[in-house]
């Protein structure tokens, strides 16, 4: 308003002035003095101009000012509520970040558990491993003295072999030479004989003639007893022989008696008399006899013992008999497994004269029906099953040897730990392999069931899935098992530690299925 004011009393005094010029013309310095007011009046107007340009300016930045704050303040509430939503979610997400980390810390709890018992087991099966071989070590010691006394016994025997071997020849020897000597006596004896036959017709035939006999007569006479004399001598010859055999029989036992003799005393001569209560000493066949035996006995004390037949096998407890094909007979156990597995060991001895083998194990929940099963189908490859783990993932394993009706000792073992798993059929590995369900936990508080396959929560079965056999020895371990328990198991020297789920653990036969108690395979 002021501006205003001033721009009205301006435009009444330049009025003013301007009706007042006609006088004034009359009185130029006067005009002139008006005229130098009217300069300084322009000169105050424009200066005021200025002034109230100036305020106005100022006026109009104050306004801007106030706008500019109100705009300011309305950014700050919608920041503000921006930072109130905002801080409400970073709660939220702080409260669920708290939540997971209460999980990770239970999971790694349960890991430090689970990482401190595998160190335990660990640390027991290398002192199991130690001392095995601490007893290896000892067996081989004794069985390297076994075979360097066998050795020295086999040296003894061989130069025995070769001193037998001299003493042989010297004693051929001495019966060449003591068969030259019969030859000569046999000669001289013909010698004599014939000798005697010559004079005793020599003798006839001067006493015909000193009785004055004929000639031709006594002649006659002579050579009928030359025939007779003849006679008489071949008789002496076959008795001749027969006394050779006796001597050559006698002969024989005397050497002998030397040979045994000269083993023990030294120096005596094969025609010395024997006692027959002398220490024998075998023949060379005979040391070559005994030599074989010791070998026998040294490569079987050398080789590993063979595993007992399977009806020597004990420590199996109790047996079941499923003995058809039908929906009604499996065995169910009251609860399932207790907590999560990350390692399992599933054995059993299995006997079955079926073309499948069916299904041995079904544990289904809620959420999966098959999240462990060990099943096979008679429409399927007969010679092998499926080992499953959070369906659908499986692995194929062959059981083509079980498939002929005697016991077979089975172990499915699976680590989740780069999901490797191991077969042993007969304590041989059959099948193994890796990265099969890595990282996968089995959850508790599922159905077990053994003889069918569930395709529902204790129910839906399908009779050419049923098992049709026997089951010995069942039992289930929450880690995986050595190779060495594996074999201590098949050669019925009694479960490892750690068992979670046993035969003796099964509530309810269903069916026809019949349980037998039984400490031996051969019971069963």
């Amino acid at each position: 308003m002021l501006p205003v004011c001033l721009l009205l009393a301006a435009v009444c005094l330049q009025g003013s002035l301007l009706q007042e010029a006609g006088t004034r013309e009359q009185r130029k310095p006067f005009f002139e003095r008006f005229r130098r007011l009217e300069e300084q009046f322009r000169r105050f107007q424009e200066v005021t101009l200025l002034h109230l340009q100036g305020i106005a300016g100022n006026y109009n930045i104050s306004y801007n000012i106030d706008t500019r704050f109100r705009h300011l303040a309305d950014q700050y509430d919608t920041i503000a509520a921006a930072l109130n939503v905002s801080h409400a979610a970073l709660q939220e997400d702080l409260g669920s970040l708290k939540i997971w980390m209460k999980k990770l810390q239970k999971r790694t709890k349960k890991l430090n558990s689970k990482l401190s018992s595998l160190a335990e087991a660990l640390s027991e099966s290398r002192k199991q491993s130690s001392g095995e071989r601490l007893q290896q070590s000892a067996l081989l010691s004794n069985l390297t003295l076994q075979t360097a006394s066998h050795v020295a016994h086999l040296t003894t025997l061989h130069t025995s072999r070769n001193t037998l071997q001299k003493e042989l020849e010297s004693l051929q020897q001495a019966s060449r030479s003591q068969g030259t000597k019969l030859e000569a006596l046999e000669q001289r004896l013909k010698n004599t004989l014939h000798k005697e036959i010559l004079a005793s017709g020599h003798h006839e035939l001067a006493a015909a003639q000193r009785l004055n006999q004929t000639p031709h007569d006594k002649l006659l006479e002579a050579e009928g007893s030359q025939g007779h004399s003849v006679k008489k001598l071949h008789a002496k010859h076959k008795q001749r022989k027969k006394l050779e055999e006796k001597r050559q029989q006698v002969l024989a036992q005397a050497a002998k008696r030397g040979l045994q003799s000269s083993l023990f005393h030294g120096n005596k001569t094969p025609r010395q008399e024997r006692q027959p209560e002398t220490p024998t000493v075998p023949e060379p066949q005979a040391a070559r006899q005994q030599l074989r035996r010791v070998a026998q006995i040294s490569q079987e004390q050398l080789q590993s013992p063979s595993p007992k037949k399977p009806g020597t096998i004990c420590n199996v407890d109790s047996m079941l008999l499923f003995p058809n094909a039908s929906t009604e007979n499996f065995a169910t156990f009251s609860q399932g497994f207790q907590t999560s597995l990350h390692e399992l060991s599933v054995c059993s001895w299995v006997s079955t004269h079926a073309h499948s083998l069916g299904t041995i194990l079904s544990y289904a929940t809620e959420e999966n029906d098959n999240k462990l099963v060990l099943h096979g189908r008679n429409t399927a490859a007969p010679a092998s099953i499926h080992f499953v783990i959070g369906d659908p993932a499986f692995r194929e394993l062959p059981v083509g040897r079980v498939l002929d009706g005697g016991w077979h000792h089975m172990c499915v073992i699976w680590s989740s730990t780069q999901g490797k798993y191991w077969f042993y059929v007969d304590r041989r590995l059959a099948s193994t392999g890796s990265k099969f369900q890595e990282g996968y936990e089995i959850p508790p508080g599922g159905s077990l069931v053994l003889g069918q396959e569930q395709d529902v929560v204790g129910g839906g079965f399908d009779p050419s899935e049923a098992f049709v056999g026997r089951l010995a020895g069942f039992a289930i371990w929450n880690r995986t098992l050595m190779p060495g328990e594996v074999s201590s198991i098949a050669i019925g020297k009694g479960l490892p530690r750690g068992t979670i789920l046993r035969l003796a653990d099964v509530s309810s036969l269903n069916g026809s299925v019949q349980k037998v108690n039984c400490t031996c395979l051969e019971n069963c």
